[in-house]
């Protein structure tokens, strides 16, 4: 059988990032991110021993984990199978060209009822830029070239922890609506964060001048505010597991329950008619 070829060209996501990180990187969402995943680990109420943090971004997360060791989002992580009790996957998963071998890998590591966080951009992030772009293409050249990655829906992304064995999953999305000059302003803050395109089958030249003005048009007609300025959106959806443990809780098979939902209410229950 032959392999498929790959979804993104990693070669390129790093040139990007490094590319960023010289020039300065806007790591804002990465921080959003950061204070986010403290505020859910407070809420958990457990010291965790011996977390890691999944980052091509390790400066964002030394100062809110300090204790985390610090691991580049690769192909295959470097963890030791059942040796962590805490990994966070921080808002890259979205790169993976194997996200379900990823969170495998994840919880192959997790120690029996650790835990789990990724992170990652769901599919309403720059949905309209997404738009404005392809539209622009299309009536400039007559043609669409592979310039947007795919992004899942919240659905579609909860599943994948139960594809990857993790227990009592949990998917839940925010959205994150930001400012910007024009559409020019916020394209720059995308190669700042080094969110540009890496896909594997992109064009290899840069693209017409004549296409960016047209998406820029595109763009400020449908998202232009009264000011002049252009708004964007991001999702940002998070995805919480545990590695399976014996003495987790577990749910009840159905028609299980031993007290209705009237009686807990303290209503009368109406029987529904069957159908004949």
């Amino acid at each position: 059988m032959t392999t498929p070829a790959p979804l993104f060209d990693r070669a390129a996501l790093a040139r990007h990032r490094s590319r960023a990180a010289a020039s300065g990187p806007a790591l804002f969402l990465h921080e959003r991110v950061a204070d986010e995943v403290q505020e859910r680990l407070e809420e958990v109420n457990r010291t965790f021993t011996s977390p890691v943090v999944v980052t091509p971004w390790p400066d964002v997360w030394r100062g809110a984990l300090p204790a985390a060791t610090i691991l580049p989002d690769d192909d295959v992580l470097d963890l030791a199978e059942h040796g962590h009790d805490l990994i966070v996957h921080a808002l890259c998963l979205h790169w993976s060209n194997d996200p379900v071998g990823q969170l495998i890998q994840c919880r192959r590591a997790l120690r029996p009822d650790g835990l789990l966080i990724a992170t990652l951009f769901g599919g309403e992030t720059l949905s309209g830029l997404r738009a404005a772009l392809a539209e622009a293409e299309a009536s400039v050249t007559g043609g669409l070239s592979p310039r947007v990655a795919p992004m899942g829906e919240i659905r579609a992304l909860g599943a994948l922890l139960q594809r990857a064995g993790l227990a009592l999953p949990v998917a839940d999305a925010q959205v994150v609506e930001v400012s910007y000059a024009d559409p020019f302003a916020l394209m720059r803050d995308l190669r700042a964060m080094g969110e540009t395109n890496a896909l594997d089958q992109r064009l290899r030249r840069p693209t017409r001048r004549t296409v960016l003005l047209d998406a820029a048009r595109r763009y400020a007609e449908a998202f232009g505010t009264a000011d002049g300025r252009v708004t964007a959106r991001y999702e940002i959806v998070t995805l919480t597991g545990w590695a399976p443990a014996p003495d987790q809780p577990q749910p009840l098979r159905p028609g299980s329950a031993r007290h209705s939902l009237a009686d807990a209410l303290r209503v009368p229950e109406t029987k529904l008619p069957r159908d004949h």
